[in-house]
């Protein structure tokens, strides 16, 4: 009895581990692309809250991640992403960055409510 027990908690085990393996196989993991993205994320969401970014700003912002969003899923479609669609991404992600920087401090400033 113990034995049968040990037995199908191990299949159950296997089989959810295989699953969750062929998952994370599936999925190329960017680590270093994502920890950016989460970071130029935060920092606009600070600068719409500070009102260093107008809602135009930020809106275009917005999209501009969106944009680098999509880049990156459409990389990770084939199962791996290759150095140059790895590279595009980091331009991207770079290009965003100063934009940010450029209209945090161009003065324009969000009406206050």
């Amino acid at each position: 009895m113990l034995n049968l027990k040990t037995s199908a908690v191990a299949i159950t085990l296997s089989i959810t581990s295989i699953g969750a393996f062929a998952q994370a196989a599936s999925a190329p993991a960017t680590p270093g692309v994502d920890q950016r993205e989460a970071k130029q994320q935060a920092r606009i969401a600070q600068g719409a809250t500070s009102g260093q970014l107008t809602a135009k700003e930020t809106n275009r912002l917005e999209k501009q991640q969106a944009t680098i969003n999509k880049t990156e899923a459409k990389a990770k479609a084939d199962g791996k992403v290759t150095r140059h669609e790895r590279q595009q991404i980091h331009r991207m992600q770079d290009k965003t960055r100063q934009n940010i920087k450029t209209q945090k401090h161009d003065g324009q400033v969000a009406p206050k409510p």
